[in-house]
């Protein structure tokens, strides 16, 4: 991975705070720090073993990886977990010796390495995202990692967080080799996953029970929501998003319903344990107005 820019007289290894000057203090590498990213800074293999472990990653995914500089975390999918992806960068000597790699270690025909701008990317293969770029850059990625990428999608970050979009996991280990980069001997690796856009009106029915009108507020995966039972407002519990994932819980006469289920498009379903029952029940829900998720 790197941390990237497309001027040469930079040097491999700039620090995070003499980039943050540059930003400051020259408006032309400003404007390249911008255009790309960053600095080219490679990634220690524990970090990208750590990330692809976080991720989950397996012969079934798709990583592609923003910035992808040496291309060390989509070689290291390919090789380890027989998974396929594509790595975006803006230096053409980087992206032709990532691409010479992959044929070397025998991958080529899983994965490819494209000299892009990675606003310009198309993300909509990955099951997996990494990245590796600076604050501001991340933020500005930030509208099109949310939007362009299918729900349950695994974003994971080295450092660099996306803003008030709190990460859905996130650890710190020691990395000794990275003081001499950046003078913290340590990295932090965060997980997001993609939520759902579930904004909006719903209609849910219990089979063989109960329909409710419920209206949900969303930022990233972060929700509110109220719920009408027989034309009585009642206030929802531990509303959950992870993915497609959803489930909350209503009070009742009798003690608490527990629902969970998965979102697809404009339809949800699943169980609903309720109180007193036996046995599970199915539920479904359709929307009936969409709602604006609030990303800004």
């Amino acid at each position: 991975m790197r941390v990237t820019t497309g001027s040469k007289n930079l040097g491999r290894a700039l620090t995070g705070l003499l980039a943050s000057f540059a930003l400051s203090a020259a408006p032309a590498f400003a404007a390249d720090i911008e255009r790309s990213g960053g600095p080219y800074v490679p990634t220690p293999q524990v970090v990208v073993d750590q990330m692809l472990r976080m991720a989950n990653v397996a012969e079934s995914d798709f990583v592609i990886d923003l910035g992808s500089g040496d291309g060390i975390i989509v070689l290291t999918a390919a090789k380890q977990f027989k998974a396929s992806g594509m790595g975006v960068d803006i230096d053409p000597e980087l992206v032709k010796s990532s691409n010479d790699s992959a044929r070397k270690l025998g991958v080529a025909d899983r994965v490819r390495f494209l000299q892009q701008d990675v606003f310009k990317a198309d993300l909509s293969q990955a099951s997996v995202l990494t990245l590796y770029l600076l604050p501001d850059m991340m933020l500005n990625l930030r509208p099109k990692i949310f939007n362009e990428l299918k729900p349950g999608v695994r974003v994971v970050s080295h450092d660099y967080h996306l803003g008030d979009w709190q990460p859905d996991d996130q650890i710190s280990f020691e990395v000794p080799e990275k003081e001499a980069v950046n003078g913290v001997p340590k990295a932090t690796i965060s997980l997001w996953y993609v939520p759902a856009k579930v904004a909006g009106k719903w209609e849910v029915k219990v089979s063989g029970g109960e329909t409710y009108e419920f209206t949900l507020r969303q930022r990233f995966q972060i929700l509110e929501g109220s719920v009408a039972v027989g034309g009585k407002p009642v206030r929802p519990r531990q509303l959950t998003l992870r993915g497609s994932e959803f489930s909350f819980a209503l009070p009742d006469g009798k003690g608490i319903a527990r629902f969970s289920g998965r979102v697809k498009d404009d339809a949800m379903d699943g169980m609903v344990e309720l109180p007193g029952a036996k046995a599970p029940a199915r539920w479904s829900a359709v929307r009936t107005a969409a709602g604006v998720v609030s990303i800004n």
